[in-house]
This record gives C-alpha cells, sequence and structure tokens, in this order.
C-alpha cells in the first residue's frame, strides 16, 4: 500500500492550527475528580464534545476547505456522513461561504438532518439518497465527477489529519499553561484522522508524550490494517460505537499509523456504556459511545502509561452527540458488562405453583426479573420462558448459578455471544 504523496507533518498541522483560530474557538481542558480518583492519575479530560457541532470533526473539515483555492471553492464540496462529519462539514462551509452537497442515507435520524440544514443554512444542500452509508459515499462520488464538487472524506485526507491533530496542539498548550507535565494523551480511532493528525505533531513536537489509541473491541480496524499490512476491510463488525466504527481505515491514516505504532487497546463496547453513564450521572456530561472510548480505556494503560508523579494523562472525549433514545440500551449493555444482568432459558412444568417456587427457591432476595416471557403449551408437560435476571452485585451470580443447577428445573443460561442474546438486547 502506498500513498499518493508525502505524509503531513508537524508544520502542516501548526497551519492548520493558525487557519483554525479564525473560525473556532479552543475547547476547554478540564480536570476529571472522578477518573482521577478512581485510576490514582491526574486525568484530564480534552472536551471535544463541546464544539459548536459537538465533534472533533469540524476541525478537519474547516482545514480541508479551508486550504482550498478560489476557483476549486467556486466549485463547491461534497461528502456523504450519516453523523458528525455532516455537521462539521455544513459549519464549515457556512464559515468559508462555500456550497456543498451533503449526502446522507435514509436512516439519519431526522434531527440530524435538521441540524445539518441549521449549521450549513442556504450554502448546504442535504439529499437523502439510498439505505446504506455506501450508498451515500457513492452518490456523493458521482455528483464529484459530474459537478467538479470537491469531496471532502472524513479522515482519509492530509489535509483533514492535519486538521485533526490541531486538538493535540491544543492539548499540548492548555496543558503547559496550567503547568501540567503531559505524559499520556489517549485518543479515540476510529477511521484514524485524529490518531494520525495527534501523532504526526507530536511526534516532532513533543516526542516524550505517549499516545495510546482506543478502539472499540467490535471494530477494531485499525489494528487489523496494522496486522495485515494494510487497510483491510472487517467481517462481522458491532456498529454500536458509531462515530469509530469503521469497516476499514484510510490509506493515508494507515501509513502514518503504521510509521509510528502507537499501541492500540480494544475496548469492550459493554466498558463504554459504563463510562457513558458515569459522565452522565457523576459528571453531567452528555457523550456519544465514541466521546467515552477514550476514558473507558484507562483501566487498559500498562505501567509505564500511568504516571504516578504528577504528570497527566489526557483523554480526548471526542464527541456529545448522542441521541437520548439510546439510553435504554446503554444501561443494558453497561449492566452485562458488569455482570449485573443475566438471561436464562428456564423450563418449567405446567402446573400451578412453578413460577412461585422458582421465585422462592432459586432467586435471591435481592435478585430482580427484568424480562419473563413465557409460552404455555396445552399439549406439553412443560413450557419454556425465556428470563432475564438484573443482580444487585455481580459476587451473587456464581451462587445463583448453584442454586439452578439444584433446582429441579432445566436452566439454559444465554451466553452474550448467542443470536438469542442479540435478540433480547
Amino acid at each position: 500500500m502506498s500513498t499518493p504523496g508525502p505524509l503531513p507533518t508537524a508544520q502542516d498541522v501548526d497551519a492548520a492550527a493558525a487557519m483554525l483560530a479564525a473560525v473556532l474557538e479552543p475547547t476547554p481542558l478540564q480536570r476529571s475528580a472522578r477518573l482521577s480518583e478512581a485510576t490514582g492519575l491526574e486525568v484530564w479530560l480534552k472536551r471535544e464534545d463541546l464544539q459548536p457541532v459537538r465533534s472533533y470533526k469540524v476541525r478537519g473539515a474547516s482545514a480541508l476547505i479551508g486550504s482550498l483555492d478560489e476557483e476549486t471553492r467556486a466549485r463547491g464540496v461534497t461528502c456523504a456522513s450519516a453523523g458528525n462529519h455532516a455537521q462539521g462539514v455544513a459549519l464549515a462551509c457556512a464559515q468559508a461561504g462555500v456550497r456543498a452537497r451533503v449526502h446522507l442515507p435514509r436512516t439519519t435520524p431526522r434531527q440530524k438532518r435538521e441540524r445539518i440544514a441549521v449549521l450549513g443554512g442556504s450554502l448546504v444542500d442535504v439529499v437523502i439518497v439510498g439505505d446504506t452509508y455506501d450508498d451515500a459515499a457513492a452518490a456523493s462520488a458521482a455528483w464529484a465527477r459530474e459537478s467538479g464538487a470537491t469531496p471532502v472524506p472524513a479522515f482519509d485526507d492530509p489535509r483533514t489529519i492535519a486538521g485533526q491533530g490541531t486538538v493535540a496542539t491544543e492539548v499540548v498548550a492548555q496543558a503547559e499553561a496550567a503547568g501540567l507535565d503531559l505524559a499520556t494523551l489517549v485518543v479515540p480511532v476510529g477511521g484514524g484522522g485524529l490518531v494520525a493528525g495527534s501523532l504526526t505533531w507530536l511526534a516532532e513536537r513533543r516526542p516524550h508524550v505517549t499516545v495510546v489509541g482506543a478502539e472499540p473491541a467490535g471494530a477494531a480496524s485499525m489494528a487489523a490494517a496494522l496486522a495485515a499490512g494494510s487497510p483491510v476491510d472487517l467481517g462481522l463488525m458491532d456498529g454500536f460505537v458509531d462515530g469509530a466504527a469503521v469497516r476499514r481505515v484510510g490509506d493515508w491514516t494507515h501509513a502514518v499509523v503504521d510509521r509510528h505504532r502507537p499501541r492500540l487497546v480494544a475496548v469492550p463496547e459493554g466498558a463504554v456504556c459504563v463510562e457513558m453513564l458515569a459522565l452522565y450521572q457523576s459528571d453531567g456530561i452528555i457523550a456519544e459511545p465514541a466521546g467515552a472510548l477514550a476514558s473507558a480505556a484507562l483501566d487498559q494503560l500498562l505501567p509505564e502509561e500511568r504516571p504516578t508523579d504528577g504528570r497527566a494523562v489526557v483523554v480526548i472525549l471526542s464527541g456529545g452527540n448522542n441521541d437520548v433514545s439510546r439510553y435504554a440500551e446503554v444501561v443494558e449493555r453497561a449492566l452485562v458488562h458488569e455482570g449485573l444482568k443475566h438471561y436464562f432459558l428456564v423450563e418449567f412444568p405446567q402446573e400451578p405453583g412453578a413460577l412461585r417456587r422458582f421465585l422462592d427457591e432459586v432467586l435471591g432476595p435481592d435478585d430482580d426479573i427484568t424480562l419473563f416471557e413465557y409460552v404455555k403449551r396445552n399439549n406439553r408437560e412443560t413450557g419454556p420462558a425465556l428470563v432475564g435476571v438484573e443482580l444487585q452485585d455481580a459476587a451473587d451470580h456464581a451462587p445463583l448459578l448453584a442454586r439452578m443447577a439444584a433446582s429441579p428445573l432445566r436452566v439454559e443460561p444465554v451466553p452474550p455471544e448467542s443470536p438469542l442474546f442479540r435478540f433480547v438486547q
């Protein structure tokens, strides 16, 4: 695999930072008392969720669009997206006075469509096409060929990478202004633009800073690319961490990451959900799944990445575009990850008192049934029920299994990897 030209440099990131200073305010760098106490480290959050579009994506879009000459600007730009990137492009175009055509799949929520339209105003045309992102991407590519509009990739372009790298320049400037010695930067990784930009600048300007990349365990496409030696398509992919669930990383982003080889950690989606809830309930921060990815990776840091001498660990909270309707799934995944939620297939005898004996003899006093689906069949002596049980303490799981084993009932745990488990979730 080779890129079309030389990789971006720290000078490119500095140039992007100078350009963005005129259109974007720096986002805060804030100490997290909760994470600092939980880890014993000095943990700070880079609040990219407080961007006007609630995501760092506006940086890359603004850097690319701002680099275009007048003739190219006159032809406009185009992109495909179902989320944060489209909002970044819309705002960047509104600020630069450049027309854009944004292609979205039909599955894009109405509130996101409306937000893109509001951010872009009269300069942005929103086109709904196809049922998937790939459909929208094909339509955007066709429009670029037909109209001469410039494509604005979400991550795979050196100008986008330079723009995303400005997060690192801000982190270092803010840390030094606060008297902090930055030791480790934890970066969420999807298509790779943010981690590639951060590595590009830090390797030249602050080489002592360790960069750790956090990928969703169900969509670790950068790790797959590094292992294969070039970008590859993932087969099965968990799309829950939608802001970072990318089937294939970019050629440019892979080349940068391959050059610097940061350590990548795979973060279980359930751990991301636990962190999302902690951010919301303890810190009052609404984070999308990708936004909680980096802070959810803190417990996977190696000893050399965990300074106990007061040096700072900064995690990038990359976005806050979370749909409130998703919190039910977030809570469910968090409970399962913490060992507090379990599902079982229970075969009950079709006789009076069977359920009462299950409640009295099998369930513990603090166990709660959260799901009970039973089908009674008159021609059978037994009937199956799908039972969801929520525990107060994960340590109660083993005693529950022991009581189930001692019971005359036939009980089969439903493992998280089974299709039935995914059905109940």
